[in-house]
């Protein structure tokens, strides 16, 4: 994919922005992640401390980076937001909401607390809520539904050649302590069907897969297009399935930040332990932030403080009035 060009104010403003939050402060600062290193405080972190990017797809297909936005990172729980799409064009939403809510938790996204009214997830959003969603990929066997996975990741991205880390995917197994006992413990209440080691194994191993910021701009401008993506023309999800995946992004995307982001920031976004942040504008573009200094609910501490300001210099928050709502305002 090539970087589009069709207003250089956008790509100005866009390298002003990256390099203004390049160099702030970071007060917040609470951890990073790795795979196999897990959770670790920021005295103890290298040179990602500076790796940095964002970038800008919007729903014509143009491409606008800056920073480190070529930079390859696992898409961890931004997964999480395709594969609920997958399980929505599966089985419709109503068979969907009977296996898995869409209210916010209150609660970590790791956490083992259910929706005891319904017995089900609180949301796609949460792990077990994305186990629940993983469970239901229509498919033969693991081997046919990582396939589908892959694939349709492929299209939201506009990259058929995207595949899971596999020495990641070792490292997140092997550390999938919690995760196995959500997956059992879900099971042992008939949230879940399938044979548990392989919907973990998918789950884990789509949250495995590398993409940069070019990657995540595209699959958010793709959801932000209708669910077609802007660049190759092929359809990843079904147009009415976007409404309901763009409004659980908007309720619980940003973990347990949620309330507060739909407050101050007002666009449906999805977070990240690895860093990445992805936010939809619909109708407009698709956002890819990567930074991955996290604050203490998991977020990415430069990707908010990017996110906040461009809603609040573009007039991107829902509830905007007109005169906010443009593009190149100063």
């Amino acid at each position: 994919m090539g970087k589009g060009h069709v207003d250089p104010r956008i790509d100005d403003k866009l390298e002003e922005l990256y390099r203004r939050h390049l160099d702030a402060e970071e007060p917040t600062l609470a951890k990073y992640y790795t795979p196999g290193r897990g959770y670790y405080p920021p005295e103890l972190a290298g040179e990602e401390r500076d790796h940095f990017g964002v970038c800008l797809v919007s729903t014509d297909g143009q491409v606008y980076g800056a920073g480190d936005y070529e930079l390859r990172f696992a898409l961890q729980s931004l997964s999480k937001v395709f594969v609920y799409g997958m399980a929505l064009c599966d089985h419709g939403r109503e068979r969907v909401l009977e296996n898995v809510g869409v209210e916010p938790s209150g609660n970590a996204f790791n956490s083992l607390v259910f929706d005891e009214r319904y017995n089900r997830p609180f949301n796609p959003m949460v792990n077990s809520g994305a186990l629940a969603t993983t469970d239901l990929i229509a498919a033969e066997g693991y081997t046919e539904a990582w396939e589908r996975i892959r694939g349709t990741f492929g299209v939201y991205a506009a990259d058929d050649t995207l595949e899971a880390d596999e020495e990641i995917f070792r490292e997140e197994m092997r550390d999938a302590d919690r995760n196995r006992a959500t997956a059992y413990l879900m099971r042992s209440y008939g949230m879940i069907g399938r044979e548990v080691e392989n919907t973990l194994a998918l789950y884990l191993r789509q949250c495995s897969i590398p993409v940069n910021c070019q990657d995540l701009a595209t699959m958010a401008a793709t959801l932000a297009n209708g669910g077609t993506n802007p660049i190759t023309g092929r359809q990843a999800i079904e147009r009415p399935y976007v409404r309901d995946i763009l409004s659980v992004m908007y309720t619980c995307g940003m973990y347990d930040f949620a309330g507060q982001w739909a407050y101050e920031v007002g666009i449906p976004a999805k977070s990240g332990v690895s860093g990445g942040i992805l936010a939809v504008i619909p109708g407009k573009f698709g956002i890819g932030v990567f930074s991955p200094g996290l604050d203490v609910q998991g977020n990415s501490v430069r990707g908010i403080a990017v996110c906040e300001e461009l809603s609040d210099r573009l007039g991107l928050h829902v509830f905007a009035n007109e005169s906010e709502d443009a593009l190149l305002q100063a």
